[in-house]
């Protein structure tokens, strides 16, 4: 098919001011591509290739790759989207959504292959009669290539290093027997942009003390400089999840996990085709291209922010950025399926549900990260016993200038064993984690002033590291779930 061929404009644009359509579904819908070889439609995947194998005639071919797609990102101008990110509409073919009526998850499988499944959250038995609207295919697909062993091997590993404060009930049930094998629903995003960043720098001249009394005081003088910084940036496989789901901070599950494993190798995603997900569970998208647009520029802008720091080596005060321009001259979106290995438990409080508690595995990096029920009467104990051992140091140690830290002893554990166990601050750092490249850059730096004795130990508003791509707000979250309810 002619390159040309493949795209098609948006229906209320042209040319100039619409996106492009590359229709990457073309024979993808049902997944009976045949073997090349024998014309078998029995396929599966070869996880320690990524091939596609015909179960009739052993043979292996190459994953097909999408095309139309721009690959040079810095030639990307406009807006480019395959046809999987169109927004959602209903799709009846051999794959299928099912919801589950024990935890509400929304699982697909291909009913070609099974008219059962089990929801991989909570392991209910889902069945035909509970099948709602699929939504769109997603353009490309990403094979499992780490096996069930592995990734059970990393699970126990990971929950091994917690058994300590584990609650009873989790210890005496946990097995990785349960895990499974998730597709989970993405939005895979470049952007060519060109950014411009103005503001003020400060750079450490001398750290001293002084004391008045009894007490001392800790003074910086520093170098005060105007800063700006300009320079093209591209940006290559943005991902974030396009299940609202996962995109929703404020729940009773551990949704950070998920988010926590990434990034993955986009740049060896495949064309979907639906025989990957023989064998596994998926969830389907239920956001659209508008919804995330918000999320996606800002974590464009987080991650030009961190490519100026790069520039920024002798700024160790840090930088406040008065003025923060990010133009995007090209983007390209396409949805992806990427493989999860998954165990799941729920706490259960009483005769309620409790916490939904998971330990995730990339299925292609063997990234590890998730959440262990903790039993909370052993860690207090045990943090209240530090505590008590401390205070008594304190008295012993009078001397000391700094024992009033022993006040915080027992606290602290508390706090690291808690954020050890549950990683609730876990995520994706995706201002660093996300391929880029940064070039033409100019930079301006002048002397502004010497300043003295200040008393802070970075430069005040300095924001040179914030983040603030991080989930969606409340207010577009509570739209999707009323739309999906529609």
């Amino acid at each position: 098919m002619a390159a040309d061929q493949l795209f098609e404009n948006d229906s209320d644009s042209n040319e100039e001011n619409g996106p492009k359509i590359v229709q990457t579904d073309i024979g993808a819908k049902d997944g009976q591509n045949k073997c090349p070889q024998c014309g078998s439609t029995d396929i599966s995947v070869n996880t320690k290739t990524g091939h596609l194998r015909c179960n009739f005639c052993r043979h292996e071919f190459e994953p097909e790759k999408i095309q139309g797609m721009e690959t040079d990102i810095k030639n990307l101008k406009g807006e480019i989207m395959g046809s999987g990110t169109q927004d959602i509409i209903a799709d009846t073919n051999d794959v299928m959504t099912f919801k589950c009526s024990s935890c509400g998850a929304e699982v697909v499988i291909d009913t070609s292959e099974s008219t059962q499944a089990r929801c991989h959250w909570c392991r209910n038995t889902l069945s035909v009669n509970q099948q709602i609207p699929n939504g769109v295919v997603p353009d490309v697909v990403l094979p499992f290539n780490i096996s069930k062993d592995e990734a059970k091997q990393q699970i126990e590993s990971f929950v091994g290093k917690r058994k300590f404060f584990a609650h009873p009930r989790f210890r005496q049930e946990f097995t990785t027997d349960n895990i499974m094998g998730v597709y989970f629903p993405y939005m895979v995003v470049d952007v060519n942009s060109h950014a411009r960043f103005a503001g003020q720098g400060e750079h450490l001249v001398r750290r001293y003390t002084v004391r008045h009394g009894d007490s001392r005081s800790t003074y910086y003088d520093a170098d005060l400089f105007d800063v700006e910084r300009e320079f093209d940036l591209t940006i290559e496989g943005l991902t974030v999840e396009s299940s609202s789901d996962k995109l929703d901070t404020h729940s009773n599950k551990t949704n950070n996990i998920i988010n926590s494993i990434m990034p993955f190798d986009i740049e060896n995603a495949a064309k979907y085709n639906a025989n990957y997900l023989k064998g596994y569970s998926s969830e389907k998208r239920d956001t659209n291209v508008d919804q995330l647009r918000g999320l996606v520029d800002a974590q464009s802008k987080d991650i030009a922010r961190f490519a100026a720091n790069d520039t920024l080596k002798d700024y160790d005060r840090g930088v406040r950025w008065d003025t923060q321009n990010l133009e995007v001259k090209g983007k390209q979106w396409k949805t992806a399926y990427l493989p999860v290995w998954l165990y799941s438990y729920q706490q259960k409080k009483g005769k309620n549900k409790g916490l939904l508690h998971y330990v995730a595995v990339n299925a292609r990096t063997k990234e590890t990260m998730g959440s262990v029920p903790i039993h909370m009467p052993k860690l207090l104990g045990v943090s209240a016993l530090l505590e008590v051992l401390a205070l008594i140091a304190y008295m012993l140690l009078s001397d000391f200038d700094y024992r009033f830290l022993f006040f915080l002893v027992g606290i602290i554990y508390f706090i690291v064993k808690y954020m050890k166990y549950r990683n609730t601050g876990a995520r994706h750092h995706h201002e660093t984690e996300t391929k880029k490249e940064m070039f033409n850059v100019e930079t301006v730096d002048n002397f502004v002033k010497h300043e003295t004795r200040l008393s802070n130990s970075s430069m005040k508003g300095a924001n040179n590291k914030s983040v603030t791509g991080i989930g969606l707000s409340e207010a577009v979250l509570n739209s999707i779930k009323d739309e999906n309810k529609e």
